[in-house]
């Protein structure tokens, strides 16, 4: 075991070490933003309770970074970092709570860096990554209230459930959890303030309003892609083989950190699960939304995309620790910390590898070099500025990022484009022969796309 003096020495040395790579590489290595990044920029551009695919947390917090940095790739990195940096943090501090033991708290975020949902994949600031700290402080105020049934643990467990709903529709998965814990410990007597109990519901209920009054007036839409997401036929085999599918494709991400606790068991016929208040509280954060997203996919046939999992793994390392905590194999804990290193680096090097290898993917899109000559177009035709920029999120919200105006993205206007005005300065973005047959304006191509650009003479 590392003296307990060194544990935070070297717990501080992961963390930064995280942020640093897992920033350093993606910056280097890409041209361009990934899509879902550029996507939530588009949004922050035009900012309202909710947008097309998703609730608003991500484009609120990307436009955050946009007023302070502007259009400096990195900011949009080391913000994914701070997301997936902060939510080590939270777990790390209810390991302390849940083993007394720093170094299992230690060893609970070490392994974390075998689920390449927290490295390989995170550049790519996304819905998932933005739910991943109010994921977790989710789970530790749900601690904090079953042990200390203090009022502003309530509040603030609701807060945190609202932003977390806000970020993205999949965290009622872990509300459920929740919910199921209380009714537990109410069950087994525990000394719960039944009034307490309530003020997480009104909490969240308060945060989420402005969100649900947008769906309501936008015909929920944001729930309807949701449900064509998971792409079920209706048929029997869906509720079969989906779920079956999905649980393969589980195992086989969650790998590496098989790898790393096998290097933590003793060599013994069989390991006795201790079935303490601590452990029925890891069992309903981290297991019981896992069976519950299962269980969807069995009773509905749909399918569950890998990358709405990305939350749920957030307490495997606590999970694995405490099924093992009365079984580690001290002696080899060089072996674990080898194959802990030999992770942590051979994500970033892949991440590289495959980023400088392959010349096709989304973020080697010339996006600001597009910009640059759709600008120039632009300041040899009109005098006034670029407002709004009208296409999908991907064209059009890569436009509203790297021009210089940052102009608003929408998505299509339901006018025709006669009623816009020239003062407006508007560029469409889309189908090129389209486009070039009902232009009133200036218009140009730059393949795929074709550009459509009306300002003022």
């Amino acid at each position: 075991m590392i003296n307990k003096n060194n544990v935070y020495k070297y717990y501080y040395i992961f963390l930064s070490s995280h942020l640093f790579i897992w920033t350093i590489i993606p910056s280097i290595s890409n041209v361009n933003l990934p899509l879902d990044t550029i996507e939530a920029l588009a949004w922050g551009s035009n900012l309202d309770w909710g947008f097309n695919k998703h609730p608003p947390l991500s484009a609120f917090a990307v436009e955050v970074m946009y007023r302070i940095f502007g259009n400096q790739d990195w900011a949009y990195y080391i913000l994914s970092q701070i997301f997936v940096v902060f939510s080590f943090i939270v777990i790390f501090k209810l390991s302390l709570h849940l083993f007394n033991n720093p170094n299992y708290a230690l060893l609970s975020i070490f392994l974390l860096e075998g689920i390449f949902f927290y490295n390989f994949t995170t550049p790519e600031f996304n819905v998932n990554i933005a739910q991943l700290p109010f994921w977790a402080l989710t789970i530790y105020f749900s601690y904090r209230c079953i042990k200390h049934n203090k009022i502003t643990d309530f509040i603030l467990l609701g807060l945190f459930i609202g932003l977390g709903i806000l970020s993205k529709y999949l965290f009622f998965y872990l509300v459920a959890g929740v919910k199921l814990l209380f009714l537990y410990f109410i069950f087994k007597k525990k000394k719960l303030n039944l009034f307490y109990l309530l003020i997480p519901g009104l909490i969240t209920l308060a945060v989420i309003t402005p969100h649900l009054m947008w769906l309501y007036e936008n015909n929920f839409t944001t729930i309807r892609y949701g449900v064509n997401r998971t792409e079920g036929t209706g048929s029997l085999s869906d509720h079969i083989f989906l779920p079956i599918f999905f649980i393969f494709k589980q195992i086989g991400l969650l790998l590496p950190i098989l790898i790393m606790s096998y290097f933590l068991i003793k060599k013994m016929k069989k390991i006795k699960i201790n079935f303490s208040e601590n452990n029925v509280f890891v069992f309903f954060m981290f297991l019981v939304p896992i069976i519950l997203i299962v269980l969807t996919s069995i009773l509905f046939g749909v399918k569950i995309r890998t990358m709405w999992m990305t939350p749920f793994y957030l307490l495997a390392g606590v999970f694995i620790i405490g099924i093992l905590e009365k079984h580690l194999n001290k002696k080899s804990l060089n072996k674990f910390y080898v194959s802990f290193l030999f992770f942590f680096f051979l994500s970033p090097i892949l991440y590289l590898l495959v980023s400088l290898s392959n010349d096709l993917k989304r973020t080697d899109y010339p996006g600001k070099e597009i910009a640059r000559l759709v600008q120039n177009k632009w300041d040899n035709n009109f005098t006034n500025e670029i407002k709004i920029v009208i296409g999908d999120e991907w064209y059009a919200g890569n436009l509203s990022y790297h021009l210089y105006s940052r102009p608003v993205w929408i998505n299509d206007f339901k006018e025709k484009s006669s009623s816009v005005t020239n003062d407006e300065g508007v560029i469409y973005t889309g189908n090129p022969e389209i486009l070039k047959k009902i232009c009133p304006g200036v218009f140009g191509t730059i393949r795929p796309v074709g550009y459509c650009m009306i300002g003022r003479k």
